[in-house]
């Protein structure tokens, strides 16, 4: 049960930092289909554009920051507090 609550762990904390990289190389590349970026775009978006989408639909997108990623490490940890209770 232990090395299934660390497993659980690390894919979550593995999550967070791919989104966290795509937001600090975001500030860098603006090419999203080469390289590192790329590769993060392609694995992040996925789970980023329901959460772009919902803070639009609440009024918090549209601005010059977006805030999706916010959301995403927030729900993300929530998710994992819940699964690790439940093991």
């Amino acid at each position: 049960m232990y090395m299934l609550k660390v497993s659980v762990n690390y894919f979550f904390r593995v999550i967070e930092y791919l989104v966290i990289a795509r937001i600090l190389l975001s500030w860098i590349s603006n090419n999203p289909y080469g390289g590192v970026y790329g590769f993060l775009h392609q694995v992040t978006e996925p789970i980023l554009a329901p959460f772009r989408e919902l803070s639009y639909r609440i009024g918090l997108g549209g601005g010059m920051i977006d805030l999706s990623p916010i959301f995403v490490i927030l729900f993300l940890q929530l998710v994992n507090g819940l699964i690790n209770s439940i093991l």
